[in-house]
């Protein structure tokens, strides 16, 4: 599994929830629908602007509030990663475990505007910005969490374990 890449960085503050990214009418919706909607009061029209291979880089908290599953409206969206200066443990799992990966980096948004080009490596645990240079430290993903980012997400990685069926379809 390559783990490098490089995007277009969307960036968005701190404190951000799960309700401001998932919003509660959205979640009757089929998951390509509602992700039409992730960000809608916070970036209006941003989902006509992402494009995949983006990264969303966010400030402290990110992912505050319920469990909703915003990982997997962010991957219906083509979002590449996450990276952070500070997640929500429970967001960052739910993150991971839909094969989205999620990296935390201090001071990250101070070195990234709208636009940017970012290339990261979560295995290492850094994050460059390719136009201006700053070339930040996070930390490493540790192994398991690369083995479920190589595999999907949770539960393709136990289903190829012979942990669960693998899904049809």
């Amino acid at each position: 599994m390559d783990t490098q890449l490089t995007g277009r960085v969307w960036l968005v503050g701190d404190s951000v929830t799960t309700d401001a990214m998932y919003p509660a009418f959205a979640m009757k919706l089929p998951i390509p629908e509602a992700a039409r909607h992730v960000f809608y009061e916070l970036r209006p029209g941003w989902t006509d602007r992402v494009e995949p291979g983006d990264i969303v880089v966010a400030g402290r908290n990110f992912g505050l509030g319920s469990s909703r599953p915003v990982a997997a409206l962010f991957r219906e969206l083509g979002v590449a990663a996450l990276v952070a200066e500070e997640f929500n443990s429970l967001f960052l799992r739910n993150a991971i475990n839909h094969g989205l990966p999620a990296l935390t980096v201090p001071r990250v948004t101070a070195a990234f505007a709208d636009g940017d080009t970012m290339t990261l490596d979560f295995a290492e645990g850094w994050v460059e910005n390719t136009g201006t240079g700053p070339r930040l430290e996070g930390g490493p993903l540790p192994p398991l969490v690369l083995e479920i980012l190589a595999a999907g997400g949770i539960l393709p990685k136990l289903a190829r374990e012979g942990y669960v069926p693998i899904p049809k379809g």
